[in-house]
């Protein structure tokens, strides 16, 4: 009986180490992460900038969904977490519709593998990065029909990365590893987390790669939405996300930011609500983002 509660417990023992181990990716698809963006040969006309968010990123299908129908083509994605995730559907060729169809197979039970064992989180990350590669045509960023960009933060340094080539699914990946939830993302020895943690917000990464008009969707709370009773914890968190993205704003030629709500519950209906509350958001704002791009010559006209 001994020995059998031995094996037993070696066997537990294996499982666990096996589960915590660290995840690194050596493949030659491997993403070549970058501290600045190249200038992209055409640059492109319109960058749409994604920001982080998780469930909050639903609204991000509802402007893009806006923008398509009011006839405002974007040549260029930069996602940050979620916002990566939205994006590199984009890039290999999906419409707005065509992604929120997509985002209704993707549940946390479809895209999360929870497990007591995963690398410093409670999620691997695996599901996700399959849910990703599954789904997409080109399974390489550069070989993409559409220009994209993905946003990650190295945790050594908690600088900044951008993946504008290699295996996307990885990239996104890495650009969604919420800290200390998702375990950490290894490509050839060095580890990245979520895009949130240095840029939920990439307006630079947009400028560097030439963009000439910028729209910057930014689904976090709005500025003064917590309740009274809100910890101070979270709101100190908030201000430390806040101290990241204005900076971005502010070089951004457009802001459209939805109001969510403070909140955020992972629920169907918490879904279609960002969804519709990014739609509407978007489209009170056409007017304005029509007559910037005409000022910015980015149209001759104003958009029909």
């Amino acid at each position: 009986m001994k020995n059998r509660n031995r094996l037993f417990l070696l066997a537990l023992l294996v499982v666990y180490l096996s589960g915590c181990a660290s995840f690194n990716y050596t493949k030659n698809d491997s993403p070549t992460p970058l501290t600045t963006v190249p200038e992209m040969s055409p640059k492109p006309k319109i960058a749409l900038v994604l920001g982080s968010g998780g469930p909050r990123g639903y609204a991000h299908i509802g402007v893009m969904k806006a923008l398509e129908d009011a006839g405002i083509e974007y040549d260029l994605v930069v996602g940050s977490s979620v916002g990566s995730l939205i994006g590199a559907f984009w890039a290999d060729g999906y419409n707005a519709t065509e992604i929120d169809e997509i985002s209704k197979q993707g549940g946390p039970l479809t895209v999360f593998d929870f497990s007591l064992f995963a690398d410093r989180g409670w999620i691997h990350g695996q599901r996700l990065q399959d849910f990703v590669s599954q789904r997409l045509r080109y399974q390489r960023i550069e070989a993409m029909p559409r220009k994209f960009i993905a946003v990650s933060t190295r945790i050594q340094d908690k600088q900044p990365v951008f993946f504008n080539s290699g295996n996307v699914s990885i990239a996104v990946r890495a650009s969604s590893a919420v800290s200390k939830i998702f375990s950490p993302v290894g490509i050839h020895g060095i580890e990245y987390e979520d895009g949130d943690e240095s840029l939920p917000v990439a307006v630079r990464a947009a400028r560097q790669a030439g963009a000439q008009f910028v729209i910057a969707v930014d689904v976090t709370a709005v500025p003064g939405t917590a309740p009274a009773y809100t910890s101070m914890k979270r709101l100190q968190k908030e201000a430390r996300r806040r101290s990241r993205i204005d900076p971005e704003l502010i070089d951004a030629d457009f802001v459209i930011h939805p109001d969510l709500g403070f909140g955020t519950i992972p629920t169907p209906t918490f879904y279609k609500n960002a969804r519709q509350s990014g739609e509407d958001t978007a489209k009170s704002l056409l007017p304005k983002l029509k007559q910037a791009l005409v000022e910015k010559k980015i149209y001759a006209n104003e958009v029909n």
